[in-house]
């Protein structure tokens, strides 16, 4: 039997509310962590030019299509799906990317405030060292004076092998989380984004300028904008293109939820070119703000994921003012991962109400609660249960362990199978006049995305999703 769709009869106050909310589920950890990382890795400047054409060619039309789901929807993602397949006469069995989103958002947010949990931790240990500088009398010294750059590193596997630690970080991002999406769209989730989001780039910017002031931003703009194009292996492109989708939050319904709570206006078109342009601004922004205070000391930005948690925090004990900016760039780094949390754990929420008839209190509280739980499996695979390798026959993930897993079979098999679902729903299945009045598009401009999302996107897409799964096709 299929479950009858409640509205949840919420909505956003303004176009710039919902802007800044969407801009803020997008914008997270893929961009200030993952974007660098993946740069880094793959050598800069071929990476983001073909990172930048992903973002606009692929993910832009799915943003649309996402927004443009909800909007006509008016409820949770698998609601919504069946509402448009209703009213475009195709089966309501096309609400299952619906749920494939919302079960996809429900894991990402449990190993995700995980990591957000180490964030907070740094963001204490970099806190109480700003407190001691000035306290001493010298808030601009670089920061963690006296530490060697092995103890720096070292917090990182100190944190790791102390359980009671990262339940507690955790707890207490979770419980933020829970906080602000039980009060409801526009009392808890609009009046985060309306607060944090303008404090999150009067921080970026702020750290921008000072990467360029006291890093090397000449080799920082050279390594991200100076295509080294023999660089551009089939591997490189395989990631820009999931970096494209990973950093707008694709595939995980997040935009269908968000875009449900659009109550007026039929113009989506221009608003989905905002998100995917302030989304692609600020990784941009986030890689002129990190590789300048690389380069600067002399450091790898190859150096993978620890570049973050132990390659940035000695930069900054080098650095003038790195006691103040370090404590500032971990601040950064949590109120993104809290912005995008809330549009993640939004996504089952909604499902909860709409589909289930729960209260908002009662659907954040049993999957927030939930999360939680497989957080703490997530974590405790870095100590006590770090032999456990939740999936280990399948030969993909056989060396992973449980947060590592998690994380793999969302990105590598979930999201992929989300927007590809998505684009072929839009591109062959939706009701050309219902597509035509709730977008707005100019002639050429609906041409040019039913195009995409018919033609392009299911093509891009299938290949992120058949190479995540046998990386052996790409060659060594």
């Amino acid at each position: 039997m299929v479950a009858t769709t409640v509205s949840t009869g919420e909505g956003w106050s303004s176009r710039s509310a919902f802007i800044l909310a969407a801009v803020g589920a997008a914008v997270g950890l893929g961009n200030i962590w993952r974007f660098p990382t993946l740069a880094g890795e793959s050598g800069g400047g071929a990476f983001v030019i073909v990172y930048i054409a992903c973002v606009f060619l692929l993910g832009l039309p799915l943003v649309l299509s996402e927004i443009f789901i909800g909007r006509v929807g008016q409820t949770d993602a698998v609601g919504s799906i069946r509402r448009v397949a209703a009213q475009s006469q195709a089966s309501p069995g096309w609400s299952v990317f619906g749920a494939i989103g919302a079960l996809a958002a429900f894991l990402i947010v449990a190993f995700y405030s995980v990591v957000a949990g180490w964030v907070l931790y740094y963001v204490s240990v970099m806190g109480m060292d700003l407190v001691q500088a000035i306290v001493e009398g010298d808030p601009l010294r670089g920061a963690l004076a006296g530490e060697s750059r092995e103890q720096i590193q070292q917090r990182l596997g100190d944190m790791f092998a102390n359980p009671l630690l990262l339940i507690v970080v955790h707890l207490l991002f979770m419980g933020l989380t829970f906080y602000i999406v039980a009060r409801g769209v526009s009392s808890g989730i609009e009046k985060a984004a309306t607060y944090l989001m303008p404090l999150f780039f009067f921080l970026l910017v702020g750290l921008v300028i000072y990467g360029a002031i006291e890093g090397d931003i000449g080799d920082a703009v050279a390594f991200l904008f100076t295509p080294d194009w023999s660089k551009l292996t089939p591997q490189v492109m395989n990631s820009a293109l999931g970096q494209a989708l990973f950093s707008l939050s694709l595939g995980v319904a997040g935009l269908i939820t968000y875009g449900s709570y659009i109550k007026e206006g039929s113009g989506l078109g221009p608003t989905a070119g905002l998100i995917a342009i302030a989304d692609t601004t600020v990784a941009l922004l986030a890689g002129l703000m990190i590789f300048p205070i690389v380069f600067a000391v002399g450091l790898d930005p190859a150096a993978g994921p620890t570049l973050v948690f132990q390659t940035l925090p000695f930069a900054f004990q080098t650095m003038p003012g790195g006691a103040l900016f370090g404590f500032l760039f971990f601040l950064l780094i949590l109120v993104a991962a809290v912005t995008s949390s809330i549009s993640l754990l939004e996504v089952p929420t909604a499902y909860g109400i709409g589909e289930r008839g729960w209260t908002r209190p009662k659907s954040a509280a049993i999957f927030g609660g939930g999360a939680f739980l497989i957080g703490i499996a997530c974590l405790l695979g870095y100590n006590v249960w770090a032999d456990v390798r939740p999936l280990g026959f399948w030969s993909l993930f056989a060396e992973t362990d449980i947060l590592d897993t998690v994380d793999g079979f969302t990105g590598k098999v979930m999201l992929p199978v989300g927007a590809l679902l998505t684009s072929i729903f839009i591109g062959w299945k939706a009701d050309e006049n219902l597509l035509r009045t709730t977008t707005g598009l100019s002639p050429w401009a609906f041409g040019l995305w039913r195009f995409l999302l018919a033609w392009l996107c299911p093509l891009a897409v299938a290949i992120i999703l058949v190479t995540g799964l046998f990386p052996s096709i790409l060659g060594s």
